[in-house]
């Protein structure tokens, strides 16, 4: 897993790229996020945007976290797991939180 901290404007039209997904426990998601976010506490999942070497960045998501998200929010791991692939996603793609962002979601985890 290559990790950077850069902010991504996504690849341009027509390009391709590779996502690196890596699945981790809260203790790994934990020091990412505080040597990232300067956040000491766990996540549920961080995107690291590259846009180099037909690698569009790294996706972490806590496999614990989302396991308990799952529950609170009455859906299955797996529905919930690819929510946050595709949050992720989007971050690697220059979206940041907000409507456009909330919009996207709700398209592209139809697919």
């Amino acid at each position: 897993m290559i990790l950077k901290k850069e902010k991504g404007q996504g690849l341009p039209a027509g390009r391709h790229g590779r996502i690196n997904l890596v699945l981790v426990d809260d203790q790994r998601i934990r020091q990412l996020n505080h040597q990232f976010r300067h956040k000491d506490k766990p996540t549920d999942v961080l995107a690291f945007p590259m846009n180099e070497d037909g690698v569009l960045g790294d996706i972490a998501i806590s496999v614990p976290t989302t396991r308990r998200n799952a529950k609170r929010y009455g859906v299955s791991y797996q529905a919930e797991l690819k929510r946050l692939v595709v949050h992720g996603v989007l971050h690697l793609l220059g979206f940041e939180h907000g409507r456009k962002m909330r919009h996207a979601e709700e398209i592209y985890q139809k697919l």
